[in-house]
């Protein structure tokens, strides 16, 4: 008989993220959490900024059309000064052509959604049954994160070209402020994941009180 080749031990980080894959089924199931408002993977969610035993509610960035959405002033410019070098080009003097100005103007504009993209990614939000998160920023990175007890108030707003786009934003704001601290920009299904949070907050919130 061959001798079974020895059991290799699990990663920590991997019995972590099974941990935390259970804890947020059961989470999930307890908010009665669609899997369309949920977003993400909640077991995907940073390990770095969960706590032990704390349980993943929710997990997901903004919409992808954050991306071209967030831009679109910089990306109506680009393709204006494109146009203009375009017709500039027709001039003798002008060093370049029509087609060199089409494609600075297609380069700058892919390095600008390239960026957008990279903004997009650095944005988590994150509801426990302890915490909401937002972290953001790319250099500079902001992270907001205050126990469910602190909410005092939380709103939903829809600008026009949110509602166009079928996305929304949800505003937190803690106790003894007058303005949200904390936006969860251009998200899907905004009402829905309110309304999540706030069972959230009326579930859990108790406990830091």
């Amino acid at each position: 008989m061959t001798a079974s080749a020895p059991a290799r031990p699990v990663p920590k980080r991997q019995r972590t993220r099974w941990r935390l894959r259970l804890a947020c089924r059961r989470g999930a199931a307890d908010l009665h959490c669609p899997s369309e408002a949920t977003g993400l993977d909640v077991a995907a969610a940073p390990i770095d900024l969960i706590d032990d035993g704390e349980t993943v509610i929710l997990f997901f960035r903004p919409s992808l059309l954050y991306i071209p959405a967030s831009c679109s002033t910089g990306l109506v410019l680009i393709a204006m000064l494109a146009l203009l070098l375009a017709y500039v080009a027709q001039a003798a003097w002008a060093p370049w052509t029509d087609v060199q100005a089409f494609a600075a103007g297609l380069a700058v504009g892919a390095a600008r959604l390239g960026w957008q993209s990279f903004e997009w990614y650095s944005r988590v939000y994150i509801l426990t049954d302890r915490r909401v998160i937002r972290r953001m920023g790319v250099i500079r990175v902001s992270l907001f994160e205050t126990p469910l007890a602190s909410i005092e108030h939380t709103s939903v707003f829809r600008r026009l070209r949110e509602r166009a786009l079928g996305v929304g934003t949800i505003g937190f704001a803690t106790k003894g402020s007058d303005v949200f601290e904390a936006l969860w920009v251009m998200i899907r299904r905004p009402f829905e994941v309110h309304r999540i949070v706030v069972e959230a907050i009326e579930r859990y919130g108790q406990r830091g009180t």
